[in-house]
């Protein structure tokens, strides 16, 4: 039976608490400070949060989670067996990182046009747009750890007879995993990022969409409004991250 480790959890929320009142705290203090109507006071904000969610905000939230979460399953099926195939090949890695360097920084948001053109307005130009940009994080940051792995452990295993399934399961994947978590949290920050450049245009559902429609209103509590939603979905996917990696790599936290 797999148990966790301990969790104060006690502890977390007073910390969490804490956070959130310092931001609303300088959150105050700088509207009142601007005294313009482009940033509304935290509370008028949270109002508004709370009367629209249950009419409209909600399906804009499970929309733009639902991208989130498919192109993050994507980026994390495509990139991570390929970084840790690639981190044994010396050879074909040698090949493809010239590769790799030369398309890691072009900004992959910039082809959002010509994939919607391809692809049209729809789901799929979208969520391709996304898994585009966060497949090289995880792929970078699973190839570097993978050739990490110290050989003298890869070779102990070897010497008693197993087999490479082995010594991808039981020495590389583990040794790797803090990584690629870590990983996925940077890529949760981009994806969040990308997927409010993707539906500000060209649709009509996500949180995207209803900020740049609610700006274009010059109607600011609606604006914050969601960007809340965006901080809550960020919020609850890094707490969902952080919950997989205690029941994946409890050895972490003992």
């Amino acid at each position: 039976m797999i148990t966790l480790p301990r969790w104060d959890k006690k502890a977390n929320f007073k910390y969490y608490l804490l956070s959130f009142l310092t931001l609303l705290f300088s959150w105050e203090v700088l509207a009142l400070l601007l005294r313009n109507p482009a940033l509304p006071p935290p509370l008028l904000a949270l109002q508004q949060f709370v009367k629209i969610l249950p009419a409209t905000l909600w399906k804009h939230i499970l929309i733009s989670t639902y991208r989130v979460l498919i192109s993050l399953g994507l980026g994390l099926i495509l990139a991570v067996p390929l970084g840790l195939f690639l981190s044994r090949k010396e050879n074909l890695d040698r090949f493809l990182a010239p590769l790799v360097y030369l398309l890691y920084p072009v900004p992959k948001i910039a082809l959002l046009p010509v994939i919607i053109a391809i692809f049209n307005i729809g789901e799929i130009s979208k969520i391709f747009t996304i898994t585009l940009v966060i497949f090289f994080q995880i792929f970078v940051t699973t190839r570097d750890a993978a050739r990490k792995v110290s050989q003298y452990s890869i070779y102990s295993v070897l010497s008693l007879g197993a087999s490479m399934k082995d010594i991808y399961r039981h020495v590389i994947i583990p040794s790797c995993l803090p990584d690629i978590f870590t990983a996925i949290r940077i890529s949760l920050g981009t994806a969040i990022a990308v997927l409010f450049f993707a539906e500000s245009f060209a649709t009509l559902q996500g949180l995207g969409y209803f900020i740049m429609e609610a700006w274009s209103r010059f109607y600011y509590p609606d604006v914050f409004a969601g960007i809340l939603g965006i901080s809550i979905l960020g919020f609850c996917l890094f707490l969902l991250v952080d919950l997989v990696q205690r029941f994946v790599c409890p050895w972490l936290f003992i």
